[in-house]
């Protein structure tokens, strides 16, 4: 064995070493392995930054901004509505109904953000309706997988086996080329997740507000003139068109309504106490006209500067953030009410609201009682506060304070930006999938489209892509490289063809995708995608077999880590909520990696 082998070897070894240990982030992990490639010399200094200019990278940076662009503009939220409808379904068929359109979804867009959707959705159903969230987390999450191999923009992982199978000489392989197989596996992993949803545990219920900082603050807004409510009953309104806003108190010309009923008919000026999500109640503010506070308002109303125009041009320039604050023991502001907050300074900030730390004595009741100005702040609560200048640095000086979360209210966005963002989408997956573009080039020219119809703002992309991926991606692809500069991919396929000398083609196809499949499991699929793309390629050259078979064995294998909580991003989500134990994954998702490993193998071995 070569030196160069050797130091590939080490290489390897330390990454995955890393990758299980998460002793770094991943991109400076991938970023390491950069400069190690370059210091021991097994790639140029041209090829170990390679993987920046990728065609897989830039496809998958292009179609990440795309799904920002869907979410910014509502077209995800468009989704989401028509999802919540399938809980009119019996709980039987509500498994499979969310598991195929999470699949349907995630074979066009990123499977991460599909999943993420659904975790939000199922938690607001599963408590609006009584039943487990556990019993769907994991079938949409699975399913969410399964959908994204049919298609070779479905996952990250399926263009990163095209790229590097092509680079190394193999044919391109086409938009919906492999898509019979994915839903042949589609339909197995729909059936099998129903039936072994029931073993899935029962009791736990998801902590949303804790693990995914869903959590809700109690506003005070008053209808304008011009708000769209005046004149309608609650029921006919608000409790219709919000059933996630809950409305604790009416106070109209001085005199308090507590809980008021659903056949009040609301006037101008009328003041509302309502409860909800800092999300929902930034639509629900945005599309009926309401005033967040009349402090500000009137305070815009007596400014000689404040006119539409002025308006618009500073909202561009400086936009208004949200700032979550954990008040700890010990603040300053521990007794104060938010009246008297709001005559102090906060270095620039303006509270809005207030969520009370949980506990038996805060109940919607208690607080239907009380004024919310007039609620006394305890450690433990927490501020929603309103800043102007975007800048949360300032608020750093204040002292035994904790910053959680930063918020922007996202105006109401035109049915014309939703049409062209959807058309957009369209766009894309057609010239894609009808061979007339490459799925980089169809993604450049959907951002093309998105930039010059002002749908996104590339200042905002900038904070909101995943960078960890990008890095993973162009520090891995080198490794990719090294491997082949070296011969470190053809030693291994050698050695696979001395411990499977004499065996038969559908053995070697199988055992090519058991071993790419128990890497999946340990490291990121990612990774092992470009790790066995040419070490399965060597193997088909070696025992002189078709590539296609190979390639598309790596792809799926790579992506059905179903038996691990780590080796693919939906699942990590899923666990990190705390209501599975990695038990529930091996057992249940190792049977299905299991039954389609054994389907995978006679069904690719048709193409041998």
């Amino acid at each position: 064995m070569d030196i160069e082998i050797i130091l590939v070897f080490v290489v390897l070894g330390m990454t995955i070493l890393l990758f299980l240990t998460e002793w770094f982030p991943i991109d400076k992990i991938a970023f390491l392995i950069i400069v190690s490639l370059v210091l021991l010399g097994l790639t140029k200094p041209e090829e170990a930054i390679s993987g920046f200019a990728d065609p897989a990278t830039i496809t998958v940076l292009s179609l990440m901004i795309i799904a920002i662009s869907l979410e910014d503009n509502g077209v995800i939220e468009w989704l989401t509505q028509g999802i919540k409808k399938v809980s009119i379904l019996p709980l039987i068929l509500i498994t499979p109904a969310f598991m195929f359109i999470s699949a349907s979804i995630s074979a066009f867009i990123s499977t991460t953000a599909v999943v993420i959707i659904f975790i939000k959705i199922v938690s607001q159903l599963a408590a609006r309706f009584h039943f487990s969230s556990s019993k769907l987390l994991m079938p949409i999450s699975f399913a969410g997988i399964l959908g994204g191999s049919c298609t070779l923009m479905g996952t990250s992982t399926n263009l990163i086996v095209s790229s590097v199978s092509q680079n190394l000489g193999a044919e391109k392989l086409g938009f919906f080329e492999f898509t019979l197989f994915g839903l042949v596996f589609l339909a197995i992993g729909i059936v099998f997740m129903t039936v072994a949803s029931r073993f899935l545990p029962k009791e736990k219920k998801l902590d949303l507000e804790g693990t995914y900082r869903v959590q809700e603050y109690l506003f005070t807004v008053t209808l304008s003139d011009q708000s769209s409510l005046i004149g309608k009953r609650l029921s006919d309104s608000i409790l219709k068109d919000n059933p996630d806003v809950s409305i604790i108190k009416l106070i109209r010309d001085a005199k308090v309504v507590n809980a008021p009923g659903k056949y009040i008919e609301l006037m101008a000026a009328d003041e509302l106490v309502i409860m909800g999500q800092v999300d929902v109640i930034a639509n629900f503010i945005n599309k009926d006209d309401l005033i967040l506070h009349r402090a500000r308002q009137s305070a815009k109303d007596n400014s000689n500067q404040s006119t539409d125009e002025m308006d618009e041009d500073l909202a561009e320039e400086s936009p208004m953030k949200y700032i979550e604050l954990l008040i700890l023991p010990g603040s300053n502001l521990i007794g104060e009410t938010l009246r008297q907050i709001r005559k102090s300074s906060l270095e620039g900030a303006y509270p809005l609201a207030v969520q009370k730390r949980k506990n038996i004595r805060n109940t919607k009741e208690r607080l239907i009682r009380k004024d919310i100005n007039e609620i006394r702040i305890k450690p433990g609560d927490r501020l929603l506060l309103e800043l102007q200048d975007g800048s949360i640095n300032d608020l750093e000086r204040i002292e035994n304070v904790a910053i959680l979360n930063e918020h922007e209210m996202k105006k109401s966005v035109p049915l014309l930006k939703k049409y062209t963002t959807l058309v957009t989408l369209l766009i894309v997956i057609g010239l894609a999938s009808s061979g007339v573009l490459s799925i980089l080039a169809s993604s450049l020219t959907g951002i093309g489209i998105l930039l010059l119809t002002k749908c996104i703002s590339l200042e905002k992309i900038y904070h909101r892509v995943n960078w960890q991926i990008i890095f993973l991606l162009a520090g891995m692809i080198p490794l990719g490289i090294a491997m082949n500069n070296t011969g470190t991919d053809q030693w291994i396929s050698n050695q696979f063809l001395t411990i499977l000398d004499g065996q038969t083609p559908m053995m070697v196809l199988g055992l090519t995708f058991l071993f790419t499949m128990l890497m999946s499991g340990t490291i990121s699929n990612n990774a092992t995608a470009i790790i066995m793309t040419p070490i399965a390629m060597s193997v088909a050259v070696g025992f002189e077999l078709p590539l296609k078979p190979f390639i598309l064995a790596v792809m799926f294998a790579a992506n059905f880590s179903f038996f691990t909580p780590v080796g693919y991003q939906t699942n990590a989500l899923i666990y990190g909520t705390g209501i599975y134990k990695f038990r529930h994954f091996l057992i249940i998702g190792g049977g299905l990696s299991l039954i389609l490993l054994v389907v995978a193998t006679l069904l690719l071995s048709t193409l041998l």
